[in-house]
This record gives structure tokens, C-alpha cells and sequence, in this order.
């Protein structure tokens, strides 16, 4: 194995690192060497924090087939849980428009609305957006949350909660057939106190090992809004705990293999596991396989398929994405896409959503300390 390196902080370029001057490329993040500011995702009401980022599959509605669509944890206030906003870009014409606001306090999802990463676009154009709300931006007024269900135009049509709903936290996996869908969704809020309850041991706020996965099987007749068939949770005991600056700590990426295999980053233990036979399976997989640890990984969060069917994963505590062989659980480079040395180490705690482009040749990634929507090429 040919051990990366990270670059040096002080890198004000953005470029790929490896260990091995001269080597034949090993990956995706080779071929990137632009980035490209695009837009603010900030609209006229002032929400921040930009946290999911999905590329529409289809034209319905406001949307027109390649747009990305963002949502904003954040309000005008900077208070985490409180974002309810959905922004719109158009790379055609390089716009950007709000695609949806949702009422802040709405009584059918349980503590009102805050959008998370958790967020997707069918091909028959309805979305869903997870929702883990919070009254002063931390999770000591939480509430457990639901998934919302807008129609193409952006309007809300219906919300889903329950048990097995507790803080929609993580980028989706989905399989989408059209008249069918299965999502994978990270709950990430099960028992979560506030970030000022500690653990005596450690004097960091008390980890929990209750978060899962679940999987929705969806059902969608022509002019109808999905229903929900079947509910299954496929994994669980994954770590989750409270925290200040952050709000939550949890499992955020998930990527479906085409072997049926769930990859999701396990980030307080700074992993990423596998889940197998992730769509047939009737019973969780609890904690998964270990698929890789460490090494380049800090604080794992989203995650995204390059054409090389490999992993690109956005890290929390640094600027770079990490490109991952899940089969053979290699690690193969680093590349810096945001080197803010406003942050120590720089970048630390501004990428959150990742998605590739229509063509697969690059990639859409949002900035949080700019709140701006960047692509990768």
C-alpha cells in the first residue's frame, strides 16, 4: 500500500497530495485542480450554515434536470436546528433561487424545523428533507424531528415521524426506480442531551451508542405523493453525542455499493463501516464491518461515488476530502478544498454535503465559513 500524506497546512494552493511522486494516477482526485466559487447560499432571510447538497436527476416544478439544491441548518442568527430554507442553483444560467422556506414551528414534525444533510430529489420530483430542530441552536431544546415531503414547486406536502425518527441527520443513500424508492437515513437523536451534560471520565459531553440507519421503502403512484411500505432499520449502535460548537456528532455519510453494500462514515470513532445486503436484509447490522480508520480520516462526514467506484469523503476537523477503495479499504490521498486559515487546522469544521456532478467529472460541495456553494473540476 502506498502510505498518502497530508499536505502541509500552510498550502494556500488547492491540489492533490500523494505519497509517491511519478506514480500512475490512483483516483478521482487527480483529475481536480479548479474551484470554483459559484453562488451564495444564503437567501433574502438570512439562513446560514449550508448543510445538504443533492443534484436534481429530473426537470419538475421550479427545477430544472442538473440544478443543486441546498438547505441551511442555520438561522439569521447563527443558531444550529433552525434553517429552513432550500436554495436553488441553476449552473445553466449560474442563478440562484429559493426553492422553499418551511414554517419554523410546525406542529407535525416534533419540535418544529431545523434542515439537516439528510435531503434527496426523486425522479418522479418530489424531495425530502430531514428536519432536527432546536429552540437556541443546541440540542438541550431539541426535538426528535421527521423527514419532510415537498412537491417540485416546493411546497409541503406531508411530514413523517415516528419511534424510529430521531434527528434525520445524514446524507442519503437512495435507490430510485421511479414508481419505487428506497432511502437510508442516519438518526443521529436518540436520548442526545444537551452538550452540558458530561460524561465523568472524559469530561466531554457523554456519548451515546443508540444512532441507526433506517431504511424507508417507498411507494409512488403516478400523481401521488410517496408512501412509506415498509420501515427497517439496518443498523445501529452507532456513536452520537452532543456538542457545543457542532450540535451533534454522528454517523453522516451513507453511500450504497453495487454490490447492495451500505457504506456509512462512523465519524466519532473516525470510521467508515459497511452494511451488508443493505436493501434485502430484515434485521440491522448493527455496527457494520470496519471498512477503514484513521490515517487520513478527521471526523468523516459526507460521502460520494467517483466513476473509479470510489469513496470521497468530506472531513469535519480539516478542509480535505479523502478518497477511499472500499474494497480493498484503502486510503489514497488527501487533497485540500478548503484551506481557511481562519481555522486551526484550516478548513476545520467548514465542509459538510458533497455530490457529483451529472457527468461525473466533478463534483458541488457547499463552504460553511462562507456559506457559498463551490464546484470541484
Amino acid at each position: 500500500m502506498i502510505r498518502p500524506t497530508l499536505c502541509p497546512a500552510a498550502v494556500l494552493a488547492v491540489l492533490a497530495c500523494t505519497a509517491a511522486p511519478g506514480a500512475g494516477r490512483q483516483g478521482f482526485l487527480e483529475t481536480i485542480h479548479r474551484h470554483q466559487t459559484l453562488a451564495s447560499t444564503t437567501p433574502d432571510n438570512g439562513d446560514l450554515n449550508p448543510y445538504a447538497v443533492v443534484v436534481a436527476p429530473v426537470s419538475a416544478g421550479k427545477v430544472h434536470e442538473g440544478d443543486v439544491l441546498v438547505d441551511n441548518f442555520n438561522d439569521i442568527r447563527n443558531l444550529q436546528g433552525t434553517g429552513t430554507t432550500i436554495v436553488d442553483f441553476d449552473p445553466a444560467s449560474g442563478k440562484t433561487s429559493l426553492f422553499a422556506q418551511i414554517p419554523k414551528d410546525l406542529p407535525q414534525c416534533p419540535g418544529g424545523v431545523g434542515l439537516t444533510t439528510a435531503m434527496t430529489i426523486l425522479k418522479s420530483g418530489w424531495v425530502i428533507v430531514g428536519s432536527f430542530p432546536s429552540r437556541d441552536g443546541t440540542t438541550a431544546t431539541r426535538g426528535e424531528g421527521c423527514l419532510l415531503l415537498l412537491d417540485a414547486t416546493g411546497q409541503l406536502v406531508a411530514s413523517w415521524a415516528g419511534p424510529d425518527i430521531s434527528g434525520p441527520w445524514g446524507n442519503m443513500a437512495v435507490i430510485d426506480k421511479g414508481t419505487s424508492a428506497t432511502l437510508f437515513v442516519s438518526m443521529a437523536g436518540f436520548g442526545v442531551p444537551g452538550p452540558r451534560v458530561l460524561d465523568p471520565a472524559t469530561h466531554y459531553p457523554v456519548v451515546l451508542h443508540k444512532a441507526t440507519v433506517l431504511r424507508l421503502d417507498l411507494t409512488i403512484a403516478p400523481g401521488t405523493p410517496p408512501v412509506i411500505a415498509r420501515r427497517t432499520v439496518v443498523a445501529s449502535g452507532l456513536a452520537q453525542r452532543a456538542d457545543l460548537d457542532n450540535f451533534l456528532f454522528g454517523p453522516t455519510g451513507l453511500a450504497l455499493g453495487d454490490d447492495d453494500t451500505l457504506y456509512v462514515t462512523n465519524g466519532l470513532e473516525n470510521t467508515i463501516v459497511a452494511i451488508d445486503h443493505a436493501s434485502t436484509r430484515s434485521d440491522s447490522g448493527g455496527t457494520g464491518r470496519v471498512v477503514t480508520r484513521d490515517e487520513l480520516l478527521a471526523w468523516p462526514l459526507a460521502l460520494a461515488w467517483t466513476p473509479e467506484r470510489h469513496l470521497i469523503v468530506t472531513n469535519g476537523k480539516n478542509g480535505q476530502l479523502v478518497e477511499v477503495d472500499p474494497v480493498a479499504g484503502k486510503q489514497i490521498y488527501a487533497q485540500w478544498i478548503d484551506n481557511d486559515q481562519a481555522q486551526s487546522p484550516p478548513g476545520n469544521g467548514d465542509l459538510f454535503g458533497i455530490a457529483m456532478s451529472p457527468d461525473a467529472k466533478s463534483f458541488y460541495y457547499v463552504e460553511d465559513d462562507m456559506n457559498t456553494l463551490v464546484k470541484g473540476s
